[in-house]
């Protein structure tokens, strides 16, 4: 039986660890969602995990992670709570935390249509919408012949570079974590500058293709091309729906939409950057 509600709000919140990653998994898993182990253990080392133990000592019942890009901005992602101790507050507890942890720096979350509301009552407010879309590229409609090849090690300075302007913030221990993150990371390339790059990375049986940042459309359909190339898995992403194209082109070659997820926001009218050439995220639980 669960704990009664009262003595839910007495249980410590803790941060996690990479030690934790196992009872991350097993938490994703038993809401219904895919373990994403490797997903897991690059939020626990690159953010600050909070959760909430069993006190059955059955794992965790509550667990989310908080990336930081400085002052600026911080994202939260994978809120999740245990489906026997859910609807009794452990959620609200638990993001209550995170917020009070967070001080006056700003927030971004991508919410799912269930947890919306309460992120809503919360304080966050939605500014946009990401589409989720999964499937096998088939490339009836072909990328324009934008070239495009697989980034190095001297690339990396003019990929932090670009992903800074773009984003609005450094996310340096995001992106530096890449090369061995994913098992591609590749850039564009117009009169021997670099105009945008695009990283797929193994998540369970999918590869994600995040980050997304590109000059133009032609460019993201040039690196989402080269990608799936290279791959024999169905691909996942979340593309920013004001991208119209590009989720047209997607959903012509082969991938279908799954959901939508509302991009939200605290304390901040809107996010930094420049949305116009960030196609899609490293993962929505990242920004």
């Amino acid at each position: 039986m669960p704990t009664p509600h009262a003595a839910l709000d007495q249980l410590p919140i803790r941060t996690l660890t990479s030690a934790d990653l196992i009872a991350c998994a097993d938490l994703s898993e038993d809401r219904g969602w895919l373990r994403e182990e490797h997903k897991w253990n690059l939020l626990l080392t690159a953010g600050t995990g909070y959760g909430i133990d069993d006190p059955e000592g059955k794992g965790l019942i509550a667990a989310s992670v908080v990336t930081s890009y400085g002052p600026g901005l911080s994202a939260i992602g994978m809120v999740l709570v245990a489906e026997r101790y859910a609807r009794q507050g452990v959620g609200r507890r638990l993001m209550r935390h995170v917020l009070a942890e967070a001080g006056d720096t700003p927030l971004t979350l991508h919410a799912t249509p269930n947890g919306k509301p309460l992120y809503e009552q919360l304080g966050f407010v939605q500014t946009g919408r990401a589409e989720m879309l999964r499937g096998r590229f088939t490339a009836v409609e072909p990328a324009p012949g934008i070239p495009t090849r697989a980034a190095t090690a001297e690339d990396l300075q003019t990929v932090l570079h670009l992903d800074t302007e773009v984003f609005g913030l450094d996310r340096t221990h995001m992106i530096t974590r890449l090369p061995a993150f994913a098992d591609q990371l590749r850039v564009a390339e117009a009169d021997g500058e670099i105009t945008g790059f695009a990283a797929a990375w193994p998540n369970m049986d999918t590869h994600v293709i995040g980050p997304l940042i590109a000059r133009d459309t032609a460019t993201a359909q040039a690196l989402v091309a080269a990608l799936a190339a290279t791959t024999d898995r169905p691909l996942r992403t979340d593309i920013d729906v004001r991208h119209e194209a590009l989720v047209a082109w997607l959903k012509t070659n082969g991938l279908s939409p799954i959901m939508f997820n509302a991009v939200m926001v605290r304390s901040l009218p809107d996010l930094p950057g420049d949305w116009s050439r960030r196609f899609a995220p490293l993962t929505v639980a990242a920004g």
